[in-house]
């Protein structure tokens, strides 16, 4: 059968069209449809067995302040992701320069990225033990008993150890996303800025930061939803206990802990929209067009 070099096109459009809006629709779509269906049902996750109860479950955690009370302990992850993000362009801007032996730092500041965060969980309860943990053994060698703490059981700094460790796994990735977009960045600008007499700080507020601005406003966005749907780190460490609950982490203890598969659904739809507003708020205040 002959065809037309213009049906071949369509038919061949259509072939590589077809593959990845199937899948998307079936992986994407449909389970978002499905969540949504099911946070208007009453529904404790075995068989068939809905109840449709509208916008109840909605209606729940809006009049249920712990269910939202477990934002402020996503507030520590979200500042440490902020930390995280100057200190990692500080680090790519250091280590993209002519610096001896950057290529084995960018491999040693890269490898607590590659380690599953069950392991990385793992290694850091040994950090953090009262007793035996590295850390209280060090500040005890150097003279700072007095520092030593509770880092796990105490409820005013167990978030912050546990951000930290967020920060520490997510570090590597963030400085190899700035590495990357500072090589993106023409070697004439910088060489027009010296002839010019532009310091290094004046080389770095006009050029450096104006060229990642769009990079800077996706590590933003990572940083987001990164600590709202904070859940791995906590969980493995806590099981959610002694105050370190996420929103996620509730979530997931709705449904498969006291079967409330809708509610459940309800608090993942909630915080999709939670985070589809934030998301907005950033980009409509920080980094519009023209700006």
């Amino acid at each position: 059968m002959n065809l037309s070099y213009k049906t071949q096109k369509y038919m061949i459009l259509f072939g590589f069209l077809t593959i990845p809006l199937a899948l998307l629709g079936a992986f994407s779509l449909y389970p978002a449809a499905a969540l949504f269906y099911f946070s208007l049902t009453d529904w404790d996750g075995i068989g068939f067995d809905q109840s449709w109860v509208g916008f109840a479950n909605y209606k729940e955690i809006f009049t249920r302040p712990d269910i939202f009370a477990a934002f402020k302990n996503n507030l520590y992850y979200f500042i440490g992701g902020l930390l995280q993000t100057a200190v990692a362009l500080y680090f790519a801007v250091v280590l993209n320069g002519r610096l001896k032996g950057k290529y084995v730092f960018r491999v040693l500041l890269f490898l607590p990225y590659v380690l599953h965060s069950v392991a990385t969980v793992i290694m850091f309860k040994n950090v953090y033990h009262a007793e035996y943990g590295s850390l209280n053994i060090f500040l005890g060698a150097i003279g700072l008993e007095s520092w030593q703490q509770l880092w796990l059981g105490n409820p005013h700094i167990v978030n912050f150890s546990l951000a930290f460790i967020s920060m520490w796994k997510y570090f590597g990735l963030s400085m190899v996303i700035f590495i990357g977009a500072l090589q993106s960045i023409p070697n004439d600008l910088y060489e027009a800025s010296k002839i010019d007499g532009a310091g290094s700080w004046q080389t770095f507020r006009f050029i450096t930061l104006p060229s990642l601005r769009k990079v800077i406003e996706l590590m933003l966005v990572l940083t987001l939803t990164g600590a709202l749907e904070a859940f791995d780190i906590p969980y493995v460490m806590m099981l959610g206990a002694g105050g370190t609950s996420t929103f996620v982490i509730q979530t997931v203890d709705m449904a498969f802990k006291f079967e409330n598969f809708g509610l459940a659904s309800a608090m993942a739809v909630v915080l999709l929209m939670i985070v589809l507003f934030f998301i907005a708020i950033q980009r409509k205040v920080l980094f519009r067009e023209g700006k």
